[in-house]
């Protein structure tokens, strides 16, 4: 095997998600021949020797012998969200469906980012095999995505690292031993799911698909739409509860049980989010639930706060900006849920009113930390959270003013700009229900395709990549 040295990309790192895709290949096999699914069933093959190709390929390349810089991080990472939802995209390709293979990519894209738009009309139309391979690359892109969390730790603050960990520098050892928590963390929190889901009387299909969708922040149905499958009260309850997961700190779960000293610093940003939840819960009850049940009001809150985006299909035409809101609020840094995050929008409010009153009272002394931790937040921080916030509202307005242009109404497209930078799936909740993906322009859906994927990479790192491109150090 010929030896390549790679110098800008770590796509060792990268074999083992290629391997991960051989592997839900292969249960998709299983699971057809099982089912007597045999419509689809040739395309896995491809996908499982394709993937399982490139993944033994990436690994036994052998990179430089440094460390690698955040640059080339950042430049894996991107690697990633192009090379593997291509891989991802073949059974959509090779399917009795004649998809085109701009109209796979974007499916397989929209998937591996957590987005869950999709260009298929009728979803009964599509046999389990291809719904359940749906699913399966949404819960690939989050577990994707929490481990990119820790491959550009280096980007994130200190804040932040302390609420993760005790070290602020991760070296490899320290690397293996988060990414080996998530993955399990992440595995189990799935499986629960779905026995939750099941013990509710939700059909087993729908049980294990809504359970990669939920793990995984994202927005792709096993049906035409969720009324269709949370049939009663307590099936909607139990489903809004359970999108809470990624909302959450994925780790919240395990300091609570395993972690001896309970240091509030690995607990600060949970208490943060769940003081927010309560407040909109009680806002939305008291304000927002005049003219429909409060349950329905309740599942569309947690779908948003959770970057899900999926919702029954009602008119909240009146709550729509509302929602939109939350969608851009998001939730915790480690969890698959983007946003721009409630930590961020908090630290940087609370810091602009500090800044304000220090002039208008200019003897007290007001301390930048957050409540309940000794953490604070310096400016360098405020700086950061800062150009995330200038970079997303310069990216809505480009990705606004596309759609724009490509005879989709203003009002359309700039919920569909905020939805795709999110990555959130459209629903009644936003009035995009009906929203037709399969029929816009060839420029069009790259255009998504390219933005779906910059809302899944931290906002800075394209500040970064700018400075590496156009500023000499």
């Amino acid at each position: 095997l010929h030896i390549i040295k790679m110098s800008l990309f770590r796509v060792k790192y990268l074999s083992f998600f290629f391997i991960l895709v051989s592997v839900f290949s292969f249960f998709n096999i299983i699971y057809s021949y099982y089912f007597n699914l045999y419509l689809n069933l040739n395309t896995y093959y491809f996908s499982l020797f394709s993937s399982l190709i490139i993944g033994l390929l990436f690994y036994k390349i052998k990179e430089v012998d440094r460390k690698p810089s955040i640059f080339e991080k950042i430049l894996t990472v991107f690697l990633g969200y192009l090379l593997i939802p291509v891989i991802l995209s073949i059974p959509f390709y090779l399917s009795i469906y004649n998809l085109t293979f701009l109209n796979s990519v974007f499916e397989s894209v929209s998937g591996f980012t957590s987005t869950g738009f999709t260009i298929f009309d009728n979803i009964k139309h599509i046999d389990q095999g291809l719904i359940l391979w749906r699913s399966s690359i949404q819960w690939i892109g989050g577990l994707y995505f929490l481990f990119s969390i820790i491959f550009l730790i280096d980007i994130y603050d200190d804040s932040l690292k302390k609420s993760l960990t005790n070290f602020l520098s991760f070296n490899s050892s320290e690397v293996l031993k988060q990414t080996i928590k998530i993955f399990v963390l992440y595995s189990c929190i799935t499986i629960l799911i779905f026995f939750i889901l099941n013990i509710f009387d939700i059909r087993s299909f729908h049980s294990l698909n809504l359970s990669m969708t939920i793990i995984s922040s994202g927005g792709f149905l096993p049906s035409n739409n969720l009324s269709s499958i949370l049939l009663n009260e307590g099936q909607i309850i139990v489903f809004s509860l359970l999108m809470l997961v990624s909302f959450f700190s994925i780790f919240f779960i395990y300091n609570l049980i395993f972690l001896r000293d309970k240091n509030l610093n690995f607990f600060y940003e949970d208490i943060h989010l769940f003081l927010y939840f309560l407040f909109i819960v009680a806002i939305f009850f008291i304000f927002f639930s005049f003219d429909t049940d409060f349950i329905y009001s309740f599942l569309s809150l947690v779908s948003s706060i959770s970057n899900i985006g999926i919702s029954l299909e009602i008119d909240q035409s009146k709550l729509s900006f509302i929602y939109l809101i939350l969608v851009i609020i998001g939730g915790s840094f480690f969890s698959t849920s983007s946003g721009l995050r409630f930590l961020k929008i908090y630290s940087l409010t609370k810091y602009s009113l500090n800044q304000i009153l220090s002039f208008s009272k200019p003897k007290n002394i007001f301390m930048n930390k957050l409540l309940f931790s000794k953490i604070n937040f310096d400016f360098k921080e405020i700086n950061k959270y800062f150009l995330t916030i200038i970079i997303f509202i310069i990216s809505l307005f480009i990705l606004t003013s596309l759609l724009s242009l490509s005879e989709i109404s203003f009002e359309s497209s700039f919920k569909l700009a905020v939805l795709t930078l999110m990555n959130t799936v459209n629903s009644s909740a936003y009035g995009l229900s009906d929203f037709d993906f399969n029929n816009l322009h060839f420029l069009t859906k790259y255009f998504i395709i390219f933005f779906m994927i910059i809302g899944r990479v931290e906002l800075i790192s394209l500040l970064l990549i700018a400075k590496k491109f156009l500023f000499k150090y």
